[in-house]
């Protein structure tokens, strides 16, 4: 059996032990341990969850990689067609990684009822268009259904509706100028409401408007096959700027392609800033932790200088005296990590299981509940840390162990 080993686990089976007078100090580094270990938890996971919401909103409403024609200007509205006659279409395979492609266009127009009106951007969308994203958003009513005959079945914000004053099963009538010829007469259609979703993000519920991309294409005086432009979703967010880069080099020409990284840059530069939060908060609570593992060795050390003492004078070297106070501390550590994780998870689960926080202004932070999201590796990677970076704070105090003499030392009450 491991020399070391064998004395520090006397040494903490021991009944003196819990009733030491170093006993208080160390429950005090323990809980310190727990505490920052919770507190790094749900750093990281109320960060990622954030993230993550963020990030599946924006994609909601545009994908991760739009590819539209040159000639649009990045502009909202759909300008000059797009073909759906590509080699992408419907099925992107020339690239890896790709979930699914589907088509769209943008007409922007203005909601006419007796009492008011609102500016909007319809979103026309077609069979191929994923309703999946939406159905966490759908608050009221059902999606709409393009698959047959052209209808006049939309899906409405809340906002929109609020300030429209309309519910599911109300129709309204909207106005659609021409882009080619504005003098002329407009364009207009009427609409009913059969679904109402509230995404949270207040910048896309005031403007978009969803219908049957046909609508767009009539009015637009396209053919079938012509749309605004495609939006590509990813297996893998992370890899959005390699695939952007390999996107634009099989597509021909003509097309010019964005990701949302690249639309909403403002917004992802904010969100990248939680990591720099996190990783503040995890450098204050390990260094909170250290001290306190610290003081802990530290009245360990001189509580048992003794058998210190006792332990040179048979021949024992420095370094493995030190090892049993460093696989004591190590012990100490692990014995709060244990209750941190506990208790550090505990609040995660609960939190994503029945969202009791909140944020007090959701208009801020687009969502509003605190999600949480954290990952197997993440959790493994902060108790790795934690229990490394304790440790090697805990060297430079354990040297204090070969200043001890044994003489003195044995002497010492």
């Amino acid at each position: 059996m491991n020399f070391e080993y064998f004395i520090a686990k006397r040494l903490v089976q021991g009944a003196e032990h819990k009733i030491s007078i170093s006993a208080p100090i160390i429950k005090i580094a323990i809980a310190a341990i727990a505490l920052g270990i919770i507190m790094m938890l749900i750093a990281i996971a109320t960060a990622a969850g954030l993230q993550n919401k963020i990030r599946e909103k924006i994609t909601a409403f545009n994908g991760h990689i739009q590819i539209y024609n040159y000639d649009n200007n990045n502009s909202e509205v759909s300008v000059v067609p797009v073909s759906t006659e590509q080699e992408f279409y419907p099925n992107f395979d020339i690239v890896e990684g790709i979930a699914h492609v589907q088509a769209v266009a943008m007409k922007a127009g203005v909601i006419r009822t007796e009492e008011t009106f609102e500016g909007v951007i319809t979103k026309g969308v077609g069979t191929d268009y994923n309703w999946e994203v939406f159905q966490e958003y759908l608050e009221d009513g059902k999606l709409p259904d393009y698959t047959g005959n052209l209808n006049d079945e939309v899906l409405m914000s809340r906002r929109m509706a609020s300030r429209l004053r309309l519910d599911v099963g109300s129709s309204f009538s909207t106005i659609f100028l021409k882009e080619e010829n504005p003098d002329q007469i407009p364009n207009q259609r009427k609409f009913t409401v059969v679904g109402i979703y509230d995404s949270g993000y207040e910048d896309f519920d005031e403007l978009y408007l969803f219908v049957d991309i046909r609508h767009i294409q009539r009015m637009n005086k396209w053919e079938a096959n012509e749309v605004g432009n495609f939006e590509v979703f990813l297996n893998d967010f992370d890899e959005i700027d390699q695939k952007s880069n390999a996107i634009y080099g099989k597509t021909l020409s003509t097309l010019d392609t964005q990701n949302i990284k690249g639309k909403y840059g403002k917004i992802f530069e904010w969100i990248s800033l939680f990591d720099f939060n996190v990783a503040g908060i995890i450098g204050i609570m390990v260094i909170v932790g250290g001290i306190n593992m610290i003081t802990a060795l530290l009245v360990l050390i001189l509580e048992r200088t003794q058998m210190i003492g006792v332990l040179k004078a048979l021949g024992a070297a420095d370094w493995s005296i030190r090892k049993v106070f460093l696989y004591n501390a190590a012990y100490l550590i692990c014995i709060g990590l244990f209750w941190g994780n506990i208790i550090g998870l505990g609040i995660i689960w609960f939190q994503h299981r029945f969202r009791f926080f909140k944020f007090p202004n959701s208009e801020e932070y687009y969502i509003d509940y605190i999600p949480v999201q954290i990952s197997g590796l993440s959790i493994i990677a902060v108790n790795i840390g934690v229990l490394l970076l304790c440790l090697l704070m805990l060297l430079l105090p354990s040297y204090i162990i070969t200043k001890i003499t044994p003489v003195k030392a044995i002497k010492f009450e």
